[in-house]
């Protein structure tokens, strides 16, 4: 069997050039990985507007196209879909909604509900109340706001899920191939409860593996926060590859 290529998908706001040394450190392991680009946030591309907007569905299709193109070009290769953040909820919808990639890791994924976070979550509510205004009004989400430069019709479902817990797609049934839940020490975002309730939601249990990635695990130089794990992704990526080697096709 092929070493498996992973598709990158993307946190809120981040480029897909972030994810250079995740690639790279998947290549020291002789896998191939890319990272799919980031709608509105690469260079040289249209960023969100009034007249350039997107969904959470475009973004699952997008991932789709990703997922068909690759069985395309090489049939017998695992195909793993990593999601990152933003990317881990949009992720588990291209797994609920579309042919199925053969792995999927989620790395700092929530359900940001705001009731999962600390002082009531008014901070984030307030977030969640204040986005699909704004949207409403500009056509778009801009800078310096949360997410911003954000499409409309996605940062709207986005803070439709913070108000009310209620994901923007449907859920048929659990995620059930093999599944890796990657959870930060320390994640500001990635609260413990709002973690829990993502798995809880979309995940078959028998199918999914967790760990946590703790500050002692860390490489000189690194971090466990919720975006600069990527700057050292050492430790993370080696984590993947064990536990594939483990639940994997082999």
């Amino acid at each position: 069997m092929a070493a498996p290529l992973v598709l990158i998908s993307s946190a809120m706001a981040v480029p897909s050039a972030f994810y250079r040394p995740v690639v790279s450190a998947f290549e020291e392991h002789g896998w191939d990985a890319i990272a799919l680009p980031h709608t509105g946030f690469e260079r040289g591309e249209p960023e969100a507007s009034r007249d350039n907007d997107w969904s959470y569905g475009d973004e699952m299709q997008r991932i789709a196209d990703a997922v068909a193109k690759a069985r395309a070009e090489a049939p017998d290769r695992p195909v793993i879909l990593m999601g990152h953040s933003l990317g881990s909820q949009i992720s588990v919808g291209h797994q609920l909604h579309h042919p199925p990639a053969d792995g999927f890791v989620a790395i700092g994924a929530s359900v940001p509900y705001f009731r999962n976070y600390r002082r009531g979550g008014l901070p984030v509510l307030l977030v969640g109340v204040t986005v699909p205004v704004v949207a409403r009004f500009r056509g778009f989400v801009p800078k310096p706001m949360f997410g911003g430069p954000g499409a409309r019709t996605l940062m709207r479902e986005w803070a439709r899920f913070v108000r009310t817990g209620k994901p923007p797609f449907k859920v048929p049934h659990l995620v059930s191939t093999p599944t890796f839940v990657i959870n930060l020490q320390g994640d500001t975002y990635s609260v413990e409860a709002a973690n829990k309730l993502f798995m809880k939601m979309f995940l078959e249990p028998s199918k999914t593996s967790k760990w946590l990635y703790t500050k002692a695990d860390v490489p000189e130089g690194g971090n466990t926060h919720h975006v600069l794990w990527g700057k050292t992704p050492g430790p993370v990526v080696d984590k993947i590859v064990d536990w594939w080697a483990q639940v994997g096709i082999h």
